[in-house]
């Protein structure tokens, strides 16, 4: 239901036949679903994103699995099990990263991989900074000691390690998330950071442990929050994929903007 009704907003906002589409039904349905998000108060859009790509894997994932299965001869012989843990939105959006970690007394060495949609990247100044600054926030080793020790399978017991994250597998579209809400002194605010994000030409092979396809991208979208922890607004820029053209999307205001303006303080989610 969800799926329908998302695909019934997408197809109005291409038909181009109104000024502005509201995604009324889509929300009033996908609230039935996530009851939090059906009040009328401020939620957080990296939340909200999250939960709608995992609904729609989970939707297109079924139809998949299910047509595999009709399509399936009786003599085939082979599992279409195999297939049900993707969908479009996974063969889109889903990369993988590896966390890399050595003992600091015996070093030996293992990896976990972790799947992601989102990449959320800390913000290493109060100021200005650029996103390549937070993706070597995000990349750098870090150790673990005290309360955060690993237990060492060697040497039998907890011991001090470092931990190195590392793409293993690059999405087609990457979607980065600006920690922009930090804690501090026990309370909660609002980074205003500038973060100089690139247009094109974003090169993450210094990040990526193997050969992968997807190195270099380029930007797609921006999702902006404009006021503080209790209130709020959002808007996006989204780019045309025909015309390439950049157009500010806030509320009912659809309106083109140059490239000038796509670089913005109040930028939270990143698309490339």
């Amino acid at each position: 239901e969800t799926a329908t009704a998302f695909g019934c907003l997408v197809s109005d906002i291409w038909l181009g036949e109104f000024d502005s589409v509201s995604p009324e039904a889509f929300h009033s349905i996908f609230g039935k679903r996530y009851p939090a998000f059906s009040r009328r108060t401020q939620h957080d859009a990296q939340e909200f994103l999250i939960c709608v790509l995992d609904d729609l894997h989970e939707a297109f994932k079924e139809v998949r699995a299910q047509l595999c299965q009709e399509k399936q001869s009786p003599t085939a012989g082979t599992s279409t099990r195999s297939m049900s843990g993707t969908s479009i939105i996974t063969q889109l959006f889903e990369g993988q990263l590896s966390y890399g970690i050595r003992c600091l007394t015996c070093k030996a060495y293992s990896d976990r991989p972790e799947s992601f949609t989102v990449l959320s990247l800390p913000i290493p100044s109060t100021r200005v900074c650029s996103l390549q600054d937070c993706l070597e926030c995000f990349f750098q080793p870090d150790m673990l000691t005290h309360n955060n020790q690993i237990h060492c399978y060697w040497c039998g017991r907890n011991r001090d390690a470092t931990v190195e994250a590392s793409i293993t597998r690059a999405p087609q579209i990457i979607i980065f998330h600006l920690k922009r809400f930090a804690w501090q002194d026990k309370h909660r605010r609002k980074l205003s950071t500038t973060v100089c994000y690139p247009f094109s030409d974003l090169d993450l092979s210094p990040y990526i442990s193997t050969s992968c396809c997807n190195t270099e991208y380029s930007l797609c979208a921006v999702v902006n929050h404009a006021g503080d922890l209790d209130y709020g607004h959002y808007t996006a820029f989204c780019k045309h994929s025909v015309t390439k053209h950049w157009y500010s999307f806030d509320d009912a205001q659809v309106t083109k903007i140059p490239d000038s303006a796509v670089q913005a303080d109040t930028a939270y989610l990143l698309f490339y």
